[in-house]
C-alpha cells in the first residue's frame, strides 16, 4: 500500500458500522407515520447519498413531498437520540487510525450524514484522532461533489499531494475521482466488491490495519 500525508474518509460503513442505528431510527420515522419498514439490507442499499435520500428510497412510491418531509424530521429527531444505541467502530478502526495518528498522518472525515450526527459521532468515538469532521449543511455540496473532500483538506491546511480518500461505497468512489484523489474501497461496510468493481473501484483493503502496510 502506497504511502499517504492525508487520509479523507467517510464515516458509515467505513469507521462505524452504524447500519443498526439507522435501520431503526427509519423504521421508527416509517411506523410514526403508518408506512411500511424495511428490512435492514433493504436500508444498507438506501444509504450513502444523505438522510433526505434515505428517506424519499424509504418512503413508499407516490408519498407526497410535503409527507416525505415529516418523515424525515421524525427520523432526525430519534437518530439524533438513538445513533449510539448500536454503532460501534469496525474492527481494527481504533488501533489503526492509532497508528496513523502516532505516524503524523492527517486524519479527516467527510459524511453525507447530517452535519450534526457526524461531528457527534466522531467526537464520541474519535475524539482528537480526527482533526476534521464535515458533515451535511447549507451551502456545500454533497459527495460525490469533491466540496466536502476540498473544505476538509482546506481546514486541515494541505494540499491533494499525498492525500487519499478511504470510503465503502459506490459514492466515495466517485467522490475520490470528483476530488482528483486516489481511492481505496473497504470492502467491511455497505457495498460488496462486484458493485464496487462495477462502478470503476480498483484498490481494495479487506482489514483496516492494511492501510498500515506502507511500501
Amino acid at each position: 500500500m502506497k504511502e499517504y500525508n492525508t487520509y479523507i474518509f467517510d464515516l458509515d460503513g467505513t469507521l462505524l458500522n452504524t447500519i443498526g442505528d439507522l435501520a431503526a431510527s427509519t423504521n421508527y420515522a416509517l411506523r410514526m407515520h403508518e408506512m411500511p419498514e424495511h428490512s435492514i439490507d433493504d436500508v444498507r442499499l438506501f444509504v450513502g447519498n444523505g438522510v433526505r435520500k434515505l428517506i424519499e428510497r424509504a418512503v413508499p412510491q407516490g408519498t407526497t413531498a410535503e409527507k416525505t418531509e415529516q418523515v424525515l424530521q421524525t427520523f432526525r429527531h430519534h437518530y439524533m437520540e438513538h445513533s449510539l444505541d448500536t454503532t460501534c467502530p469496525y474492527p481494527n478502526i481504533m488501533e489503526t487510525l492509532q497508528e496513523l495518528k502516532h505516524r503524523g498522518k492527517r486524519i479527516a472525515v467527510v459524511s453525507n450524514k447530517f452535519y450534526a450526527a457526524t461531528k457527534e459521532l466522531c467526537r464520541h468515538f474519535f475524539g482528537n484522532i480526527v482533526e476534521v469532521s464535515i458533515g451535511e449543511r447549507e451551502g456545500i455540496r454533497k459527495k460525490p461533489a469533491p466540496d466536502t473532500v476540498e473544505e476538509a483538506l482546506r481546514q486541515l491546511g494541505v494540499t491533494k499531494q499525498n492525500a487519499v480518500y478511504v470510503g465503502d461505497s459506490e459514492v466515495d468512489y466517485e467522490t475520490a475521482v470528483n476530488s482528483g484523489l486516489p481511492c481505496i474501497s473497504v470492502l467491511w461496510g455497505f457495498r460488496d466488491r462486484s458493485f464496487l468493481e462495477s462502478k470503476g473501484a480498483t484498490t481494495f483493503i479487506t482489514n483496516p490495519c492494511q492501510l498500515l502496510d506502507e511500501k
